[in-house]
Formats: structure tokens, sequence, C-alpha cells
């Protein structure tokens, strides 16, 4: 059957929006600006043409509607990080790489990757920032900082100073095999063809 769904973004940004009745703190959670959850929240609201929320000043409070859709919503959610959560990507080691919002994914060809090391079960978390790296969610983290984060080895993705996107791991997990191989292969990828102005390239460290 086809399920009639709307965005899931806009639904994401719904229900960490009611859990938290903040957009700023749905916001932080998501990676994303409380303008933009805003705006998933209003697009959800005119597709369904019912409001979700009241919106007082420095106070958001769910509508009789917005109470009636959550737990549905919630429990949706629910069941498909349950299901994901039980499958193993193929490898005897499990590594997770968080990736921020803005990054696109295809620059990286992870399919390359998992070829190349098939020992390796590679699993993707996006968006994800610092905050899933502190907390042991993702193994490593391409963030989009100023690559200065103490206690983490962090090396530069792309060309260039100041704010970039930065491959960050924890110091002491920074040389497990793993780790290193991705490392490595990041570094490799910018040589290895005429396409590699388009893929990333790892061009110095900072605790490295």
């Amino acid at each position: 059957m086809t399920y009639a769904l709307p965005p899931l973004n806009a639904l994401r940004a719904f229900e960490a929006a009611a859990r938290h009745l903040s957009f700023k703190l749905a916001a932080h959670e998501l990676h994303v600006t409380p303008a933009a959850i805003g705006q998933q929240v209003k697009a959800l609201e005119a597709r369904l043409g019912v409001q979700l929320f009241e919106r007082l000043h420095k106070q958001l409070i769910l509508t009789a509607a917005g109470q009636a859709y959550l737990p549905g919503v919630s429990e949706g959610f629910r069941h498909i990080a349950e299901a994901t959560s039980q499958l193993k990507p193929a490898g005897a080691v499990l590594l997770q790489l968080g990736v921020h919002a803005g990054f696109d994914l295809r620059r990286l060809d992870l399919a390359a990757f998992r070829e190349a090391h098939a020992e390796i079960g590679l699993r993707v978390l996006q968006p994800a920032g610092l905050h899933e790296l502190v907390e042991g969610k993702v193994d490593l983290l391409i963030a989009r900082s100023l690559g200065h984060h103490p206690g983490y080895r962090c090396n530069r993705v792309d060309d260039g100073s100041g704010l970039g996107d930065w491959l960050v791991a924890p110091e002491g997990a920074a040389d497990c095999p793993e780790i290193v191989s991705f490392r490595a292969w990041l570094r490799a990828v910018t040589s290895e063809s005429p396409r590699a102005n388009r893929r990333p390239r790892l061009v110095g460290g900072v605790g490295s």
C-alpha cells in the first residue's frame, strides 16, 4: 500500500518542537535554525489544514489537534528507530560516522569506502554534531567548525582557513584501526582521479 505521509522533515520538526515546546530547543536537537523549524511546522500545518501550536509571546502551546497528533507521530518515529537499531551493517567492526546537516553526502562516495573496507560496517547519522560525538552516539564526526576542540583530533576536510568542514575524533579513539582507515581513505580519494576536485581533502590537522 501507499502511505499518505507529510514530509518527514516537517514531521521531525513538529515532533521535536512538541516535545520541547520550543522551536529553539528543537532546532538545537536537529542541528538547524529555529526559523527552519518554524517554517517546517508552518508548512506542515498548511498541508494538514489544522493548527498544531498556539504561538504566544515567548511560549509555545500545543493545540488540541497537536496534542492528538503527537503520540502517533512519536510512536511512529520510535518504531522506525527501533527497526533501524536492529539492522547491522556488514563488517566485523561497526563505525558510526556523524555528519553535519549542511554536508552533501554525495561528496563522500561512501559506497567506495564500504567496498574497499568490507571488514568495517559503516553507519551514518545526519544531522549530527559535537553533542552526538560527546554522548558516544557516533565514533567520529564531520563537523562545520573552526576545528579547535580540546580532547579531539581534528583534520580539515576542505582547503582554506577559518570556518570549514573537519573530521573530528576523540583523542583516545583517533588511532583505532577503523578510524585510521576512514581518515586515510578520505585523504586519498582526492588524488585518485580527475573527479577528485569535487571530493573532500584532508589538508591539515589540529591535535594530531
